[in-house]
């Protein structure tokens, strides 16, 4: 492909900007993670590299041998999550979840039955077992990461293995969200790309990147772009077949995907990006999907000792069962409570293989969190009282020897009036004897030095604002 000129916007085909955040990495990754040929993708695994021969940033993508390259589907599946991602502003949220109605709408399709929610879980386990391995200088060594864009994919089915999909929650890996948050993002718009074809959508993502640098508004004829057509085929769309003839190039494979693009005029820039333009609310979306199929899953997870892989699901009963005991704990008592119900559920040698079975020990476990909670709250008193307990020993300890000190130094006629006059204190009750004369006379000393230098000892606010902390 030789010479590709940005086309400016006609009245027209100007379009609602509908942003979406794409980190900065993955726009490259993903042009060699999809595959637009959908016979293709189906038959490819391994590694491919990008950045090959760039010693200190290299990026590579490797396919998992059962689900190969994840294709056409996949990509729009992918930019759904993104997209509604992006919905939620900043700080980039992890967990994006998507109820079945939101499903359909995401795959484009009427319904969500038994092959469309099929095919939406393979795209899912494509996206989930392909990882991206980059290495990179961070100073002054080499950092290497290895992870899945989709970390996690929590999927909900009404009963059965065999049903529908009704929902799922997706969490993004985390060097994406830190990217994200340290604003290394190219801004999109998603109005336009719902439509273009994907290779249409590929094209547009790169090209944008590209001409967004260079394109002021003005000068249209010098904003030019090139690059070789084997390299857009294996870079860019993940690898379709590299033809030989132009003439097939155009009129079969690129050439009506690019005229898509003329015609809808696709470069404009958008730098704002404000958590203004939220349309969801991220809490009560969590609560309502998010969290229970977290609940759901982690029950799974604690019941069997093994981590979900993404062909795992769990039930809408287990999904209602999880909610409800959401509504009497929070998501960060779960994990206490499930391991104290299996526990509990142990003793007894009972083995819950649903959430229901766990219900029963909810009062056991609030009853024996208050016992907890009271214990710990009365540990936190004495602990209190212990401190201050000791905080005065340790005060009093200090005035006895700041009053020596003082003491210690005072000329030798004020140091005979102050024992004197302690000793006329202790002996107007009678004469002291013994260990105790010795004690009670020391003690009045250090009252008489310091009442006669006051300023020699900080009072106890004074001495407690002085100690580290």
């Amino acid at each position: 492909m030789t010479r590709m000129e940005a086309t400016q916007s006609t009245d027209n085909h100007r379009q609602q900007a509908e942003p979406v955040y794409l980190e900065s990495t993955l726009l490259r990754v993903f042009g060699v993670l999809f595959c637009h040929d959908p016979k293709r993708a189906r038959s490819r695994t391994g590694k491919i590299e990008i950045n090959r021969g760039v010693a200190e940033k290299g990026i590579a993508v490797r396919f998992d041998p059962e689900y190969a390259q994840p294709g056409p589907f996949a990509h729009k599946v992918a930019m759904a999550v993104i997209r509604k991602q992006s919905n939620f502003g900043r700080p980039a949220q992890k967990a994006i979840s998507f109820s079945q109605r939101e499903l359909i709408q995401m795959t484009g399709r009427k319904s969500m039955g038994g092959r469309q929610s099929e095919e939406l879980a393979l795209a899912l386990k494509q996206i989930r077992y392909s990882h991206v391995l980059a290495h990179f200088k961070k100073e002054e060594r080499f950092v290497e990461h290895d992870f899945s864009i989709f970390n996690e994919v929590l999927i909900e089915r009404r009963a059965s293995p065999t049903d529908p999909i009704v929902a799922c929650t997706i969490v993004i890996a985390d060097p994406i969200i830190q990217s994200l948050n340290d604003k290394h993002f190219t801004c999109l718009n998603h109005a336009l790309m719902q439509q273009l074809t994907t290779i249409g959508a590929a094209f547009y993502m790169r090209l944008f990147c590209h001409f967004a640098t260079h394109y002021d508004g003005h000068h249209l004829d010098r904003v030019v772009f090139k690059k070789r057509y084997d390299d857009i085929c294996s870079e860019w769309l993940g690898g379709i077949t590299v033809l030989q003839h132009r003439s097939k190039i155009l009129g079969e494979q690129l050439g009506t995907h690019l005229d898509q693009l003329v015609s809808l005029g696709f470069l404009r820039f958008y730098t704002r990006r404000s958590t203004g333009e939220v349309k969801f609310t991220f809490h009560d979306e969590s609560q309502e999907i998010g969290d229970p199929h977290r609940v759901a899953y982690l029950f799974m997870e604690k019941r069997t000792g093994r981590k979900p892989d993404a062909t795992t699901y769990v039930s809408s009963k287990e999904v209602d069962t999880a909610k409800e005991l959401l509504g009497q704990l929070s998501m960060t008592e779960i994990p206490d409570f499930l391991d104290y119900a299996l526990a509990e559920a142990g003793k007894t040698r009972f083995n819950p293989q649903a959430l229901g079975g766990v219900r029963q020990y909810l009062n056991g476990y609030q009853q024996a969190r208050e016992r907890k909670n009271s214990s710990k709250a009365a540990a936190v008193a004495r602990q209190s009282l212990d401190r201050q307990t000791q905080l005065r020993l340790d005060y009093d300890q200090y005035r006895r020897n700041e009053a020596q000190r003082i003491f210690d130094r005072l000329p030798a006629d004020e140091k005979a009036a102050i024992e004197a006059l302690a000793h006329t204190k202790l002996g107007a009750g009678g004469p002291a004897k013994g260990y105790m004369a010795e004690t009670l006379i020391r003690v009045e000393k250090h009252r008489l030095t310091i009442k006669r230098h006051p300023g020699g000892v900080a009072n106890f606010e004074q001495w407690s604002a002085s100690r580290p902390a």
